[in-house]
């Protein structure tokens, strides 16, 4: 009875590809959710998304607005917001970013494209993960996101008189406990890797 509880419990998530993250969010993301990643250019959230589109297994897509289409992305640059979703394929999907679609359609098309995420991620049992870079949206408007968002990350970059620390924080987990620390995580050549200690929020 445990062990096939267990097993649920693993069926029911999805791996995110980062080490160390699914223990911190038990077992990893919740499958028919949309998760929101927020944090600066530099704070490593596009790491966080190619590691999670990159996981074995599963077929995924990363649809590219931001920035230069590497192989295998779909190059979504000039795509408007309500035709995202015909692009969506497999249980792991990316879209980067959220960002550009509320600077360049606005914030009701970008809440549109996430209802519709979630119906489609709902539907197939994906996964659907969005980038949001902070400091250039409205408050009320990251609001209305993570309203919607199953599942929200913050990747924050913090300095200690000479040194640089990186920083996860889970703000919003659905059917899971929300962390009450803060995980530091080190950027290598493999992408992100979660480190042993934690910080109090």
């Amino acid at each position: 009875m445990r062990r096939g509880a267990l097993l649920l419990q693993k069926k029911d998530k999805q791996t995110t590809g980062v080490i160390g993250l699914d223990a911190v969010i038990d077992g990893g993301y919740p499958r028919g959710s949309v998760v929101i990643v927020t944090g600066s250019p530099l704070s490593g959230i596009e790491h966080i998304a190619r590691q999670f589109w990159r996981v074995e297994g599963e077929g995924g897509v990363y649809l590219m607005i931001d920035g230069d289409v590497e192989e295998g992305m779909v190059d979504s640059r000039n795509l408007n917001p309500d035709a995202l979703p015909e692009y969506y394929r497999g249980k792991r999907i990316v879209v980067d970013s959220l960002s550009s679609v509320i600077l360049n359609s606005g914030i009701d098309d970008a809440i549109q494209c996430l209802l519709l995420a979630r119906k489609e991620a709902s539907r197939e049992d994906s996964t659907i993960m969005f980038l949001l870079y902070n400091n250039i949206h409205k408050p009320e408007d990251e609001n209305r996101i993570f309203r919607i968002a199953d599942v929200v990350l913050e990747l924050k970059v913090v300095t200690f008189a000479t040194e640089v620390e990186r920083q996860l924080a889970v703000h919003k987990l659905r059917q899971g406990n929300v962390p009450k620390r803060l995980i530091p995580f080190n950027i290598t050549d493999k992408g992100i890797e979660l480190s042993t200690t934690s910080r109090v929020v």
